[in-house]
């Protein structure tokens, strides 16, 4: 009996489909146009002979078969993964410098686990210091991999993720909110979430002082929670501690800030690769 080979590229891109719902959303998470990810499930659909999915609008709504081929997809997919990591575990060694923002380091704490696990010959050592200076590191040559925020467009990089800004204040505090706003930011030069702040309430033409500054938002959320100041924060960092305000309390939007990877230029060490496709697959899902 003759065996007929799917491409796990398609199936790729097939489930990645049924995770987005569309085919423009799909083609954005996995860096394809949208011909491309078109392409390949029309191609699954000939090679199968049946149809997989139909239009619903701009949604796609998969058939019977598509449910049932999106099923042995992700089984296969799993399987590919686990057969990779099982069989490189053995073979990738070395030391790995990576570097992250003290505030993103909750967000990574279970991909750093899991890469450990899967290499445990690599020698992992995790800098935390703010984005101006991971990047600064990176092209210094003195990190292997970095995860940093930078506002929208910044040059260099991979984008990996795009995080939403707010103002917060405290959970059950009135701070002031009439010029000058008191702020909680970091120190200057530290971060980026200081420089969209500075531009939302520049373009709003609101007066703001500096009430406290840190090099890192633990040193910030008590006086936030205290109701002294206002910070700028993402969903990830909000806690019972504090409550989101916006456009109705009177503060300006804020724009959002993209989290991307930084690598030297070269080719990047087997363990850099390894960690930047688990740090981009968790981060590109995380919620």
């Amino acid at each position: 009996m003759r065996t007929r080979v799917l491409d796990l590229n398609m199936l790729l891109t097939l489930v990645t489909i049924a995770d987005t719902g569309t085919v423009t959303a799909a083609a954005e998470r996995l860096a394809y146009t949208q011909s491309t990810v078109s392409m390949q499930l029309n191609r699954l659909e000939a090679a199968l002979g049946v149809p997989l999915h139909e239009k619903d609008g701009r949604r796609i709504r998969f058939t019977a078969e598509g449910q049932k081929l999106v099923g042995y997809a992700r089984k296969m997919l799993e399987l590919n993964n686990e057969a990779v990591d099982d069989v490189q575990q053995r073979q990738i060694s070395g030391q790995l410098n990576l570097g992250i923002p003290e505030d993103y380091a909750f967000l990574l704490t279970s991909v750093l686990s899991h890469f450990n696990r899967l290499f445990p010959a690599v020698q992992l050592q995790v800098t935390c210091r703010s984005s101006v200076e991971l990047v600064k590191q990176v092209q210094a040559g003195n990190m292997d991999l970095a995860v940093v925020t930078r506002q929208s467009r910044s040059p260099g990089g991979e984008v990996i993720r795009r995080e939403p800004l707010m103002w917060a204040v405290g959970a059950n505090a009135q701070p002031s909110l009439t010029d000058p706003i008191p702020l909680a930011l970091y120190s200057p030069g530290a971060d980026v979430f200081r420089e969209v702040a500075e531009q939302a309430l520049a373009n709003a033409g609101r007066d703001w002082r500096m009430a406290y500054s840190s090099q890192s938002m633990t040193g910030l959320m008590p006086v936030v929670a205290a109701g002294l100041a206002v910070a700028v924060i993402t969903r990830n960092m909000l806690t019972p501690q504090l409550r989101v305000i916006d456009e109705r309390s009177g503060m300006p939007a804020l724009q959002s800030v993209e989290i991307a990877l930084h690598r030297p230029s070269g080719r990047p060490s087997e363990p850099a690769k390894q960690l930047a496709e688990l740090i981009r697959s968790h981060l590109s899902t995380a919620e």
